[in-house]
């Protein structure tokens, strides 16, 4: 992939497998009027699928190895790339590690996670398991900026996908999936072209208009 990146904000994603939302990503910042790059894909796992994907696209790649290595030392070291790397965002996206709270709070405001479900609801792992089971009508996902807590912080964007009766969590996972595709890059866009004010736990678009693109309709 060919970028020159003038003007364009230097992007990392963080994965520990395939990487689904990194390719939604990268896709998405193909685009010629797209205000952020990607720079970077890193992940904690050499293993990890997606990174030869992000090399066949043209994408630089990174592994920081965490097994065996205690968080603070891990973040250090991350910390440490990105910044040599010359990164504006950081985007988490199936990164399976917690980040200490120092690393977060350096970012704050420069890192975002997508999560599988409408937070607050159905935090943590094994989300489309939990939300049959509970007998949901309706699941989604959200985008927010990463705070210390486990999926929290401010939310950006969030979409949301009806459960049908007798649906598996095999089939909530793929309908989620492909909504998560869609918000992902937006949110990124509005970050990149610095329309987010944050009040508190409060997001909002500057731009009136562009917030109406959203996948879910204002409240009256």
């Amino acid at each position: 992939m060919t970028d020159s990146g003038a003007g364009r904000k230097a992007v990392a994603i963080l994965i520990s497998g395939r990487g689904s939302n990194m390719a939604a990503l990268i896709d998405a910042a193909c685009a010629p009027d797209y205000p952020a790059r990607i720079a970077l894909v890193l992940s904690n796992r050499a293993d990890a699928e997606g990174l030869a994907e992000a090399q066949a696209k043209g994408i630089a790649t990174a592994v920081i190895e965490s097994k065996g290595k205690d968080r603070a030392a891990f973040d250090a070291e991350l910390d440490a790339l990105l910044n040599a790397s010359g990164i504006d965002i950081v985007c988490l996206a199936g990164f399976m590690r917690l980040l200490t709270p120092q690393f977060v709070q350096g970012w704050s405001g420069r890192m975002i996670n997508i999560h599988p479900s409408l937070l607050p609801a159905f935090k943590g792992l094994d989300v489309h398991r939990r939300v049959v089971e509970a007998g949901a009508k309706i699941t989604g996902c959200t985008v927010h900026f990463v705070v210390p807590e486990m999926d929290d912080g401010p939310v950006i964007a969030q979409a949301a996908v009806p459960v049908p009766d007798g649906a598996t969590a095999d089939d909530v996972a793929a309908a989620v999936l492909a909504q998560e595709h869609v918000i992902y890059p937006q949110a990124l866009r509005w970050l990149a072209e610095e329309r987010l004010a944050v009040s508190g736990n409060t997001v909002t678009v500057r731009d009136a208009e562009l917030a109406k693109s959203a996948l879910l309709s204002p409240l009256p």
